[in-house]
């Protein structure tokens, strides 16, 4: 099971230097940018456009890039529910550290089940804002930047989000941005936006 602890004869160590402190020092809050969405939605390329914009303003960020994870971190789980979600579970607990760190932590991620990001909202508490990067499944079709509708058509992809398996819509999403009407600056200019009437940005 995901959430049991197997470690033994642990004990939680507090740093003297806290999440606040590096947050001063960063002159900005530390969040986590949930983007969430179809494959071909656009939701790397808005998270990177994001960071970019960010970085520009001096922010500590990250990008936690679904493909790039399962290189590495998470390079031993497919794509059953059960490995999707601890695949979000694993996110979920490293975006922590990162706002821990006091680092804006952007991830882009399917992560189509309901529940796996509600328990990555539980993780990060108030930190949490989740983007549903909404994108009709025609649109995502038609880019397929990556080849894998064709391939999920043909049945050479099982389990693929919105062919062979479940994409579950946001219910109450901090931010929907349709990457299908709006442009890539128009989407990451509602994205700054709304972290500045978050009070993101710390004043100086």
């Amino acid at each position: 099971m995901a959430d049991e602890v197997k470690a033994t004869n642990i004990t939680w160590h507090h740093a003297d230097v806290v999440r606040a402190d590096r947050e001063k020092q960063n002159g900005h809050k530390a969040v986590v940018l949930w983007f969430t969405g179809l494959s071909g939605s656009g939701k790397s390329t808005l998270a990177h456009a994001v960071e970019n914009a960010l970085f520009d303003r001096g922010c500590r960020t990250y990008v936690l890039d679904g493909d790039n994870i399962r290189h590495g971190l998470n390079k031993n789980l497919g794509f059953s529910p059960a490995d999707r979600e601890e695949n979000i579970r694993r996110i979920g607990e490293v975006s922590k550290l990162f706002c821990d760190a006091g680092v804006i932590a952007l991830t882009a991620f399917i992560s189509p089940y309901r529940a796996d990001r509600d328990k990555a909202r539980e993780i990060s508490a108030d930190s949490f804002i989740e983007i549903y990067v909404k994108c009709a499944l025609d649109v995502c079709e038609q880019r397929d930047p990556k080849g894998l509708y064709v391939k999920a058509r043909a049945g050479l992809i099982p389990e693929f989000t919105g062919i062979s398996a479940p994409y579950e819509e946001p219910e109450n999403a901090e931010l929907v941005i349709d990457t299908g009407v709006d442009s890539l600056e128009e989407s990451a200019a509602k994205v700054l936006a709304y972290l500045e009437g978050r009070g993101v940005f710390l004043s100086a």
